[in-house]
Parts: structure tokens; sequence; C-alpha cells
């Protein structure tokens, strides 16, 4: 996953994260790249929420991805035999407060015959699939297997371990030291004698001697002498079964992200939705742009497909979406905040094309539930989530807000909003904008502000009906069409018409 380090499952993710995976429904995303496997659910949770920072980082995910996305059912193997060893490990694991050399000695040749079957059989899909592991990362991983466990040592690590069960007993030397005290403890490999050694020293005095039946002194003495021999090779199996344990361990984390992309992408496609490998451009840049860009959390919770949008802001860095209630604003705002993630997690994104800068950060402010222990108003909740996020943001960062300060009158919220969203763009923070705030909208639309791209929801049913568009905001979300879907009668019969644009006093909400 990463051209030089691990990925750290461990590793702290950022304070915004749970609003991120509130916000964007990211639970969705998880679950279908898990598919009921709580280890990959981890997983993708973590890879998603921890962004990659360079362009050259996520290409190169971007190249494993593409090698197994070909072959996926080697993602799925890799995937299922480093599970199977760690499983297989975990049970012949043994739990002791008093672990002494001998016991490490025993279950360590244990725990390295074991894993060494597995580790052959990994050579034997690296063989097997040669030709399918084109990118760096593949290749480099093929080539570990391929060089370091070949025949010849296997051949010699099948032999250590079994010299190292010590069938014939324990052969070692010591010396005498300060007081007597043996020192210099060094097991050495039992020396096998032939025919003719045994016959020439026939009769010969022995130097062996037995322990008398219950003499606990001297078993015990025995016991310790066996301990200190053993002890120096007893730790270095630990130390070689922990570092083979290791190397499963990152194997199966970072291929469990590659088969959450293929779960994914499988379900995605299964509905006939499109995927891309987006354009990662280096920080800083604000280009974005998208051809069919989708939320692919509503897709997978739909019966049919989700509506995509083009748009085209490469050179924009504020995006102010504005237009009729349940025109798809949400949705589009959601659809962005996905695709970025997605990008800078080295995955595929729910688009026909996808290009854009890679962001420091992703920050989300929507709307919240009113506080049940009323501690506060919604306005004072808003702005306090909002002096968070300004408290982390940096140049770079990318927010994305939906309906912000829509909690105080229009004239209010409206001038909170453009001091805020000014103060971030001059910053060199990207914000993407969903407003009901026509003084909002109107004002930064008149300024002709700089880099600001506008884009409004349409009045229309149909196949076009959550395609957004170019266009100014306009001085009404249409609240007559949600007003007729729910009575079945205008309107207009009760109350009066909309002003007109021009014609609206000020701090009159027609959100």
């Amino acid at each position: 996953m990463h051209p030089t380090e691990e990925f750290d499952l461990e590793r702290d993710l950022p304070p915004e994260s749970e609003d991120l995976v509130e916000d964007l429904g990211l639970g969705t995303l998880f679950g279908a790249m898990a598919r009921g496997d709580k280890f990959i659910l981890t997983v993708a949770r973590a890879a998603v929420l921890s962004c990659l920072s360079e362009p050259d980082e996520i290409q190169y995910r971007q190249e494993v991805l593409a090698d197994l996305t070909a072959h996926p059912q080697l993602a799925i193997k890799i995937y299922s035999l480093a599970t199977e060893a760690l499983e297989a490990h975990r049970k012949v694991t043994f739990w002791t407060l008093n672990i002494t050399p001998e016991s490490l000695r025993y279950y360590s040749v244990q725990s390295l015959e074991l894993l060494l079957g597995y580790l052959v059989r990994l050579r034997r899909l690296a063989e097997e699939n040669r030709s399918a592991m084109v990118s760096p990362a593949l290749a480099r991983l093929g080539s570990l297997l391929l060089t370091e466990l070949d025949d010849e040592y296997i051949k010699r690590l099948e032999s250590h371990l079994n010299e190292l069960k010590l069938p014939g007993g324990l052969m070692m030397s010591a010396q005498l030291g300060q007081a007597n005290r043996g020192t210099g403890y060094t097991l050495h490999r039992p020396r096998p004698r032939g025919l003719r050694e045994r016959f020439a020293n026939r009769g010969q005095a022995s130097s062996s001697f037995t322990v008398p039946e219950r003499d606990d002194n001297v078993l015990q003495a025995l016991t310790e002498l066996h301990a200190r021999g053993v002890n120096i090779a007893a730790n270095a199996l630990a130390q070689s079964t922990d570092h083979v344990l290791g190397f499963l361990n990152a194997l199966r984390v970072e291929i469990a992200f590659y088969v959450g992309c293929i779960n994914l992408q499988a379900a995605l496609g299964a509905k006939g939705e499109p995927t891309c490998t987006p354009c990662p451009l280096s920080a800083g840049r604000p280009g974005f742009a998208a051809d069919g860009l989708y939320d692919p959390c509503l897709s997978l919770n739909l019966n049919g497909r989700a509506v995509g949008n083009d748009v085209s802001a490469s050179t924009k860095v504020l995006i102010l979406v504005t237009g009729a209630n349940r025109g798809g604003k949400s949705t589009f705002l959601r659809s962005v905040g996905l695709a970025q993630l997605m990008m800078q997690c080295g995955m595929f994104v729910a688009a026909a094309s996808f290009s854009a800068g890679v962001c420091a950060r992703v920050f989300t402010h929507f709307k919240r539930d009113e506080d049940p222990a009323m501690k506060g108003g919604k306005l004072d909740e808003e702005l306090a989530r909002m002096s968070a996020i300004v408290s982390h943001i940096c140049p770079g960062a990318l927010l994305l807000c939906n309906e912000p300060f829509a909690s105080t009158n229009e004239a209010e919220g409206s001038e909170i909003g453009r001091q805020v969203f000014t103060a971030l763009c001059r910053a060199g923070v990207k914000i993407v904008v969903v407003t009901h705030l026509f003084d909002l909208a109107e004002s930064l639309y008149e300024k002709g502000v700089e880099g600001t791209l506008f884009m409004r929801a349409p009045r229309q049913a149909g196949a076009a009906a959550f395609r957004l568009m170019e266009g100014p905001p306009e001085p009404t979300a249409y609240g007559e069409d949600v007003y007729r879907r729910v009575f079945g009668e205008s309107a207009t019969a009760i109350a009066p018409a909309s002003p007109r644009l021009g014609s609206r006093p000020r701090g009159e909400s027609f959100g």
C-alpha cells in the first residue's frame, strides 16, 4: 500500500473522521467493501479515512489495484492464505505465566513448522501468477517469495527445525567461571557417530551418570542446565517466529484493502454503474473535473442506478450549489466528498472520469438534528462546529457544507457565510457549498467572485431530474412543487406568489 513503509492499522484517525462517516454515508461504503468480513471492514475504514498526500503514492496503489482487479482471485487467495495461517497459529499459541526456555523452544519450532507450510503455498501461488504481478509492489512481493523461499532454503530450514526438536537429546558445552560457576553455555549440533567410532569407543569409561529416583534437587539442577543450554536457540526461534508472523500480518492487512476494493467494484458493476481510475493532481492545484460523478452509497441503496453529474471546475476554488428542493444537491455534495476520499486512498472513483487536486484533509459541515439536551440553539451548535473546523483546517484542504447557517434568518446566515467562505478561500481552502440562502448566493454571484462556479438543481422531471447544471442562483427553491406533491393542488390558491428577483425585501428567506 506504500512504497517505503507498512500500513499502520493502529494509527490514530483524523479528528474529523466521525463527521465524515456520518455526513458522507461511509458506513454503506465500508459495508460493501467488507461483505461481512469484520477484518476487511476495519482495514477499509482506516484506509479510506487516512488520505494519502502525494499523487505518486496514490498512483502506486492504483497500479496494484489494476493488477488485482484484472485477477481478483489472486487477491482473494493471498488474503485467504494469510488469514488461514494466522488463525492456525493462534490455535497452537500457548498461554502460560511460566514461560521457560524449553517451552519457548518447543512452541517456536511447532509454530515455524506450521507457518513454513503456508509460506510454501504463497510461493507456489506467486509462481503460478508471476505474469499477473506487474505493478512494482506485486512484482517485489513475488520476487521476495520466489528468491528468499527457494527449494534449497526450504530444505535447509526444515533440517534445522528437525534438529531443534532435539530428537537425540541436548548437547552443550560450558566453562567454569568465577566461583566455579558455569558460564558460556553453548548449544551444539549433535554429531552423528558411525559404526567404526562406536566400536572404537567400546570398553572405554563413560562420563555419564544416572540421577537417583526422587532426587528433586538434582532434577532441578539439570532442568536449569537444560534451560541455559537452549536459551539462546529458543530466543532466536521466537524472533524468527515473530518475523514470519509480522510478514503475514502486514500482508493480510494490505491485501485486505484491495479485496475490499474488488468487492465494492463488483457490487457497483452488478448494478451497471461505471467506475474509473482517477487522475490525482499535485497538492495546491484547484483542478476538479468529472463526468458522470455519482454517489456510490446512494446507488447501493437504490433499486436502480444513481444519476451522475458532469462538472468542469479546473480553476475554481468555490462551488456554490442552489436550486430546487430534492433536486440532488446534497447527493452531489456527498459524491464530491466520496470521490475525493476514494481517490486519495488509491481506489477507483464512482464516475466515468474524474480528476482533482490532492487535498490536505477533507472536512464536512452538514446539518445536525436539534440538541435534545437543549444546551444551546442550533446556530450556536453550527458556529461551534465551524469554529472547530477552522481550528484544524489548513491550506489545500477541502470543505463540504450542506445548508450552513440556515438555522437563523437569511440576512444573518448569509452574512456569516460570506465572511467565513471568503476568508477560507483566501486562505487556500477549496469549498463546495449547498445553500438555500439566496442572499448569500446572489451577493457572491453579483460580485463576480473569482474562482467561483455556480451550479443549480433544475426544476424538471424525467431523465434529467437530479442532474445539476451550471447557472446563476434563482430566488426560489420551488417549494410549490413540494406542496403539489403532498397536497395535490397549487400553493397559489392559499399563498401569494413568490416575489421576483430584485423585489425581495432584505432578510426574507426563500429556502
